[in-house]
């Protein structure tokens, strides 16, 4: 693994807006950067992060098995006691899986590490499949990357392979997000298009424009039944909403499926040390206030059960300033400090994305801070010839 400099295209932007990567600046900063890119060999991909994200999935999955049965690992995971049934019965009845991205410290030398698993809404997805394939393809043509050159990308064709999967005779299917925030709305348009490719009658719904009927049905702004939906809003949220109390009897099949909950909560890093310990894909974690996290010694990290893009996560011991939005209410969990590699300054974390239950590809957000925030720059990778 190293990161090489490049001469970004000419056309860059235009090509991106062309496509509708138009959120490829944020507050006026570049969060596409193709100055640089990350090589890989093909052992890199094929000996470590490939098979670490599809093993890592299969403990997740185990671990779902074990946390639908017991009211004592939902109620760690605060999942509020009301909606504990829900959670499980979908689980029960095999709601099946879109994709998640699991992100990971990694070096080239050492196994990657688990950071966190975004099992129920990962972003990043429009330009890890698309634009930066796209990427590949433009420097392949103009001669500035040798023959042969590759990419561990197959996301696009697995997601729309998937939906057909999903749903094999069509259908109608809402898709759902904040219409207001850019970066979702262009993501849930990325899979509305996926969704027609595999033969699908997709129609957007704002998430604020759901609205229940008399029946206590789920509907969008025209008065529609949600009976499948695809929706860029996490469960921790939704599960407290006033509408929670619809969920279980509204008969919406949901992508992500409820059992997601579960997955995307930093408490399962604990759980998944605490039943694998030692695991080479593993940093050791405990529940903040479990005695055992002392063996973590003065520097770790500590991380609230729900954040997003890096927001109230702390180096304890260090000298990082806290992004504070808010999170923790709920509690936390103690990781072993373990910082991203760097590379002059720059400090790389690799997403691996599943889709179904297979790998499908990576993509390399790019920090000048060891936690990953909301500028972070996406960066695109390649596996050398």
């Amino acid at each position: 693994m190293r990161r090489l400099e490049l001469t970004p295209r000419a056309d860059w932007q235009a090509k991106a807006d062309a496509i509708g990567f138009v959120y490829h600046h944020t507050d006026g900063q570049a969060y596409w950067d193709e100055a640089a890119a990350y090589a890989f060999t093909l052992a890199e991909v094929e000996g470590d992060l490939e098979p670490a994200a599809e093993e890592l999935h299969e403990l997740c999955l185990d671990l779902v098995d074990e946390a639908a049965g017991s009211e004592a690992l939902m109620t760690r995971l605060a999942i509020p006691p009301e909606h504990q049934d829900f959670i499980a019965a979908s689980w029960r009845a095999k709601a099946p899986s879109l994709y998640g991205r699991f992100d990971f410290g990694y070096d080239g030398v050492s196994k990657p590490k688990l950071y966190e698993y975004n099992a129920d809404t990962p972003t990043s997805v429009f330009e890890a499949a698309t634009f930066q394939w796209l990427w590949l393809e433009d420097l392949l043509a103009s001669g500035a990357l040798p023959a042969g050159t590759d990419q561990f990308n197959s996301l696009f064709e697995a997601l729309r392979d998937r939906f057909r999967a999903l749903f094999p005779t069509g259908g109608f299917v809402h898709f759902a997000s904040d219409a207001r925030a850019v970066e979702d709305r262009q993501t849930v348009r990325f899979f509305e298009d996926l969704a027609r490719q595999a033969g699908l009658d997709p129609k957007f719904v704002a998430i604020d424009q759901i609205g229940v009927n008399a029946e206590g049905l789920f509907v969008d702004a025209d008065n529609l039944v949600l009976q499948a939906a695809f929706k860029l809003y996490p469960w921790e949220f939704m599960l407290r909403e006033p509408y929670a109390v619809h969920l279980k009897t509204a008969g919406v099949r949901w992508m992500e499926p409820a059992w997601k909950a579960i997955l995307s909560n930093k408490g399962i890093l604990p759980l998944l040390w605490e039943r694998h310990p030692g695991h080479p894909n593993l940093l050791e974690a405990y529940f903040e206030d479990d005695p055992r996290a002392s063996a973590l010694g003065p520097r770790h990290v500590r991380k609230p059960l729900f954040s997003r893009e890096g927001a109230n996560i702390e180096v304890v011991g260090g000298e990082e300033p806290i992004l504070d939005q808010g999170y923790g209410q709920e509690g936390a969990v103690l990781q072993a400090y373990h910082p991203p590699p760097d590379f002059a300054g720059k400090r790389p974390v690799i997403g691996a994305w599943i889709v179904g239950n297979q790998p499908a590809g990576i993509g390399v957000r790019e920090d000048d801070s060891i936690i990953t925030k909301n500028l972070a720059r996406f960066v695109p990778h390649l596996i050398e010839a």
